[in-house]
C-alpha cells in the first residue's frame, strides 16, 4: 500500500466515525421521540402533517426536527424550549400564528402555560 492510499484510507476512516458520531447525537423525529404528544396525520412522499398535542404541564421528550417545516398554532402556547446544550427559551405563541421551523437536531419542549398546546406541524420530504 502506498503512503497516499494509506493517508486517504485513514481520512476516510476519521471522517466516517465523526459521521457516525454526529449521527448518533441526532435525536429521533418528534412522531418517533415522543408519540404521545406527536401524530402523523398525513404522510404521502411530497408531505408530512403532525399534530402536536402538548397537554398543560407536559414536557415532552427529546426529539429533533429532521426536516424543515412550518407550524400553525391552533391555540395559544407558553412554551419552555430545552436546547441540546441546556440552554432554554421562553415563547408566547398566539393561536393562528405561523412560523417556520428549522432543522434542530436535538431538544425538548414544555408546556409551561395554563392550557393544553395544539400545533400543526407541516414538513416537506
Amino acid at each position: 500500500m502506498t503512503r497516499d492510499s494509506t493517508f486517504a484510507l485513514g481520512a476516510f476512516a476519521a471522517l466516517y466515525l465523526v459521521s457516525s458520531a454526529a449521527i448518533a447525537q441526532n435525536a429521533p423525529p418528534t412522531f418517533q421521540g415522543d408519540p404521545d404528544v406527536y401524530k402523523v396525520i398525513f404522510e404521502d412522499q411530497n408531505f408530512r402533517v403532525i399534530e402536536t398535542v402538548r397537554k398543560q404541564g407536559v414536557h415532552d421528550k427529546v426529539h429533533g426536527h429532521p426536516l424543515p417545516s412550518v407550524l400553525y398554532h391552533l391555540t395559544d402556547c407558553d412554551t419552555r424550549l430545552y436546547a441540546a446544550d441546556g440552554k432554554t427559551t421562553d415563547t408566547h405563541t398566539k393561536a393562528g400564528s405561523v412560523n417556520a421551523v428549522p432543522v434542530i437536531a436535538s431538544h425538548s419542549a414544555e408546556n409551561i402555560g395554563p392550557a393544553d398546546c395544539r400545533q400543526i406541524f407541516i414538513e416537506r420530504k
